[in-house]
């Protein structure tokens, strides 16, 4: 059984996805001079509810890297 076919597998590997998409944006916005923080400009206006992303982002990553790769 590999670590994509559980739910909890499926739903941290779109997260950290989205995590790489989102700081893939924010260095080539730094490089372009445009705010690539997707996450930001979509939740801005909720700052909690972004914390909880990138939260459960860094907490994807974790999960992935023990289940995966240990």
């Amino acid at each position: 059984m590999t670590c994509n076919t559980t739910i909890l597998g499926k739903v941290a590997w779109i997260l950290v996805l989205v995590g790489a998409l989102n700081w893939g944006l924010i260095g080539l916005g730094n490089f372009l001079g445009f705010q690539g923080n997707i996450v930001a400009l979509l939740l801005g206006s909720m700052p909690t509810v972004e914390n909880v992303v990138y939260v459960l982002v860094g907490l994807s990553a974790v999960y992935k890297a023990a289940k995966c790769c240990g």
